[in-house]
């Protein structure tokens, strides 16, 4: 095998183990809610022996509590479920994806981002186009572009048959605004089959919607008859800002050719 393959299958083994961790540690938060809201409820129903002639008020209480432990449950779930997209990303930048600047949308200016002395800018806090392709987000750490449309080429880890994507931004509850207007709303994606400067093969158009799960995963609506090595994402539109579009995370999966 390849010394190439060796080491992203290294890294495809330590994101897995790091994911299993990730699972065992929100099991375990589950616990914690259960046992805390047994304890809760055995404690008013220990009150209640206490006072006398009002069973109403403990039922209710009682249901109460059912309906928080269920709520908590069922969100450390969707959590788990939604931050644990079971599949490789070959568009990871530590695994050899890069972005393709001569086929990029250029960056938006904002001169709040830039530090000053005596007046006179110096340094931008600017994140470049490749911040799609790492995994650590956070609010305010994106990739920003004029307007409601751009695109950004993207050469991937090794050829692979697309056959989904997945979109990441953060929600509005962690959002210093806020909101998220200027997260993506409708985007294409295309494949390029020839050192990525060949015709653009249709893979599918979709939306993101911005009040279901922060992670969306979406399945290629077009098959492709060779492998790809590069992807170009397209934003058509976002959710109402009028000045720029943010990108978090973008991730490209599917199956890897023998040979890189």
């Amino acid at each position: 095998m390849p010394k190439e393959q060796l080491e992203l299958l290294k890294k495809e083994s330590q994101t897995l183990e790091n994911n299993f961790r990730e699972i065992l540690f929100l099991i375990e938060q589950i616990d914690v809610l259960k046992a805390l809201l047994r304890d809760m409820k055995a404690g008013t129903y220990n009150y209640s022996w206490n006072v006398q002639g009002d069973t109403a008020q403990d039922q209710d209480s009682s249901e109460m509590l059912d309906e928080e432990m269920s709520n908590l449950v069922h969100y450390v779930l969707k959590k788990l479920r939604g931050d644990m997209v079971q599949m490789a990303d070959y568009a990871l930048k530590s695994a050899g994806a890069s972005i393709i600047e001569a086929g990029t949308s250029a960056s938006y200016k904002n001169n709040k981002a830039k530090l000053y002395w005596h007046g006179i800018g110096f340094l931008n806090y600017e994140m470049p186009p490749d911040i799609i392709l790492q995994p650590d987000v956070h609010p305010g750490k994106c990739w920003a572009f004029p307007g409601s449309q751009g695109h950004i080429l993207i050469k991937l880890a090794r050829k692979i048959t697309p056959t989904a994507v997945t979109m990441e931004h953060i929600s509005e509850k962690v959002s210093p605004s806020g909101n998220i207007s200027s997260a993506p709303k409708e985007f294409s994606v295309y494949g390029i089959t020839k050192k990525c400067e060949g015709e653009e093969i249709f893979l599918g158009q979709f939306i993101y919607n911005k009040t279901e799960n922060t992670i969306q995963t979406f399945e290629l609506q077009h098959e492709v008859s060779e492998p790809l090595l590069c992807v170009n994402l397209k934003i058509l539109s976002n959710w109402g800002h009028p000045k720029y579009t943010c990108l978090y995370r973008f991730r490209v999966h599917g199956v890897p050719t023998d040979h890189t």
